[in-house]
Parts: structure tokens; C-alpha cells; sequence
């Protein structure tokens, strides 16, 4: 007996989006880290490993967040998929984290 080739039924898996962050903090200041947690909090909800995120410490860097054009911290700049987006504050507006991010609240 000769063997059969199996064919798969298996859709292809579709490419995944990638969403790039960039999240300026100031040290270890309180809304910098619940900045961080809060982000945090809502890519494991909803992008799980469908992102990217870099932070910077102004205070290590105070330049290249002069060159960015970042004057208050904390700031999350979504840098792509576009339209670009910036929040500032420590992302406690989940909503609003959310459509800067491209997701839709769970409330609508």
C-alpha cells in the first residue's frame, strides 16, 4: 500500500497586526507606573502578543524625548498600524486607551 498524501482542512494562519507603542515614563514617578499598568493591563486583555512596546525614561534620556517632541510625561505615542495616536496621562481612561489603540470598548 502506497501512503496518501493527508490534506489539511486547516485555514492558513492570517498575518497578525502588529501594534508598535512607545510609552515615555519619568523614572519611577507614580503615574508612570500605573501608567505602565494599566497598559500592561490592557495589551494582555487585548492585543496578547500582537504588540510592541518601547519605553523610555525621559529622565535617562531627557533628549530623545526632546526630539520626539514629548514634553509631558507619562505619554504612549501608538506609532503604527496607523493613524498614529497619542494619550497622556497614567491610562487610567480605559476607553480612551482603547480607540487610541484602534480597539473597541467593550461597552459599545
Amino acid at each position: 500500500m502506497s501512503p496518501r498524501a493527508v490534506k489539511s482542512k486547516a485555514k492558513p494562519a492570517a498575518p497578525m497586526t502588529v501594534v508598535v507603542l512607545r510609552l515615555y515614563i519619568a523614572g519611577g514617578a507614580p503615574n508612570s507606573m500605573q501608567a505602565i499598568a494599566n497598559l500592561e493591563a490592557v495589551c494582555a486583555e487585548h492585543l496578547k502578543d500582537g504588540h510592541r512596546l518601547e519605553v523610555v525614561d525621559v529622565i535617562e534620556d531627557p533628549r530623545r524625548a526632546m526630539a520626539d517632541g514629548v514634553l509631558v510625561t507619562p505619554s504612549l505615542i501608538k506609532l503604527s498600524p496607523g493613524p498614529a495616536a497619542q494619550v497622556v496621562g497614567n491610562l487610567s481612561d480605559r476607553k480612551r486607551l482603547l480607540l487610541a489603540l484602534g480597539l473597541k470598548p467593550n461597552d459599545e
